[in-house]
């Protein structure tokens, strides 16, 4: 059948069937090789499209930028410094005016409504950059990455996330294992599976039933052996720091280690990560925490540089999946 994503938005994966991720996947792939070979695509030769950013990026706002760019969209980028959004206008008026300017829209910050409320009001493609509940281009790269290093079909991976596994990223991941048919595990505290939302879990499960996927909450380490991925990000994101001394100790034996890598029996298990990490005590906010006494490290430098690790590959990927995206909706 056919794929046709013209004017559609990307908010999560859960809008996406299976065959419409699996040819986002192929055209990234494509657009990939694309680049790499030198030739030039520009199939959004005359587009415009704006990104508005409440959170503050690294990786999204580049690939963004860069992708846009190269298939010959023009870009502007709007912050909560130099925007009236949900200030002195409502976004309901916001997303009608950049409708008018603009092919399509993406939009990096807190509430999923948000995201949602621009893709019902501007007329236009919308893409979640990232919400508080969901990182759907994210996980298009990670499952493009896992097909660069897995020779096995994605349906035979598992993936298991070790950590908070309540946040945007776990959620996500079970967004995109419940769509492809993958086997999923959370594995993290008891204390932390009570908060799971349990309208999300059923709508895993419904789809999980659908592609016969398995969908893990587990804090057990058992549930590590036979992974394909462990999958980490960082304990206390940003606006949570007064968090960090509790979730240092709720999430220290969730680590990964060498050890846990071990645990999996699988020499090949890959270890990747959405970015950033606090994997040493180079940076401002693991070392002013480290001199408080906490060590918010997710994962050993160890690991982090071990040839196990592919998260840069994945950071790149985000180009390439994003631009499959912009391509697919807009172009």
């Amino acid at each position: 059948m056919a794929v046709n994503l013209k004017g559609k938005s990307f908010l999560t994966l859960m809008d996406f069937s299976p065959s419409e991720i699996r040819y986002l996947l192929d055209l990234a792939h494509d657009l990939k090789e694309y680049k790499r070979s030198g030739t030039i695509h520009q199939v959004l030769k005359g587009k415009t499209i704006v990104l508005l950013f409440e959170k503050t990026s690294t990786r999204t706002r580049c690939a963004f930028e860069v992708a846009a760019m190269e298939e010959g969209a023009g870009v502007t980028f709007l912050d909560s410094g130099s925007s009236q959004m949900g200030k002195k206008e409502s976004m309901e008026d916001t997303a009608k005016v950049l409708g008018r300017f603009f092919d399509g829209i993406e939009y990096r910050g807190y509430d999923q409504k948000v995201v949602e409320d621009l893709a019902k009001f501007s007329g236009v493609p919308v893409w979640n950059g990232l919400t508080d509940v969901d990182h759907p281009t994210q996980i298009l790269a990670d499952l493009m990455t896992i097909e660069e290093h897995v020779s096995k079909p994605l349906n035979k991976v598992k993936v298991v996330f070790s950590g908070d596994i309540r946040n945007n990223m776990s959620y996500a991941w079970m967004y995109g294992c419940a769509k492809m048919g993958m086997h999923y595990v959370a594995y993290g505290p008891d204390e932390l599976a009570a908060q799971l939302d349990q309208e999300v879990l059923a709508k895993v499960k419904e789809v999980a039933d659908y592609t016969g996927a398995t969908i893990e909450i587990s804090s057990n380490p058992e549930c590590l052996k036979g992974a394909d991925v462990i999958y980490a990000d960082v304990w206390a994101s940003m606006g949570e720091e007064a968090e960090i001394p509790e979730r240092v100790r709720l999430l220290t034996p969730y680590k990964v280690t060498k050890e846990l890598m071990a645990s999996t029996e699988n020499p090949d298990c890959l270890f990747m990560h959405c970015l950033p990490s606090f994997h040493d005590f180079e940076t401002k906010v693991a070392k002013e925490a480290m001199e408080r006494g906490y060590d918010i490290r997710e994962v050993t430098d160890e690991v982090f540089r071990s040839k196990n690790s592919v998260l840069f590959d994945e950071a790149e990927n985000r180009m390439h999946t994003i631009k499959a995206v912009l391509v697919a909706t807009i172009g």
